[in-house]
């Protein structure tokens, strides 16, 4: 009777482990110049020619900080992120729905609608990680926007399962195949005074 006590009471702190593992505690601060990594300044100022609105921020979360550059080039929004010690990590690009190929957007769509009562997309990135390949490749794919094999669409949704609505980061492959859902706090808003 015991074991039984201590395994149902290991096996209720495992699942609340794995569960609370799916939150994504992010926050993102916007920076100086001078607060962003060196060696990240560096990179960002001997690739970005004609980039507009280059903004900083610091990013940290449960798991770690990073580091983003947000700017507008060729019309487009970017994002680069940077690790701590300022090594090119992914580029993301904001798309919109009818920049995904047709096929990959119903699977991400029949995800969504199998998995919540209600969601509202509120914002598409194509991802080109830096993984297999090198940094210079990856932007110089993002830069073009092509279409290949290992980018990722990263969709944040306002969704409904149970109760209420929260925000989600939703992480697909090129396919459209499901690899990720991580739950996120709302934005900071510590700078609105009431």
């Amino acid at each position: 009777m015991a074991n039984r006590k201590i395994f149902f009471t290991v096996l209720v702190l495992l699942c609340g482990c794995w569960a609370s593992a799916q939150k994504k505690y992010e926050r993102e601060y916007r920076i100086k110049k001078s607060q962003f990594p060196k060696k990240a300044l560096e990179y960002i100022d001997e690739k970005l020619e004609d980039a507009r609105r280059i903004r900083f921020y610091k990013e940290t979360d449960s798991i770690k900080t990073s580091y983003e550059a947000k700017f507008k080039k060729d019309r487009l929004k970017y994002s680069v992120e940077f690790n701590e010690e300022g090594v090119l990590e992914d580029i993301e690009l904001l798309i919109r729905p009818i920049d995904i190929p047709d096929d990959a957007f119903s699977k991400m769509n029949d995800y969504l609608e199998k998995n919540f009562t209600q969601y509202r997309i509120q914002k598409i990135q194509q991802q080109y990680p830096v993984g297999e390949n090198d940094a210079e490749t990856i932007v110089k794919n993002a830069f073009q926007n092509l279409m290949l094999p290992y980018i990722k669409y990263e969709i944040i949704i306002s969704g409904k399962k149970d109760r209420g609505f929260a925000q989600y980061e939703v992480l697909f492959n090129a396919d459209g195949n499901f690899e990720n859902l991580r739950k996120s706090l709302p934005p900071n808003y510590d700078h609105v005074l009431y």
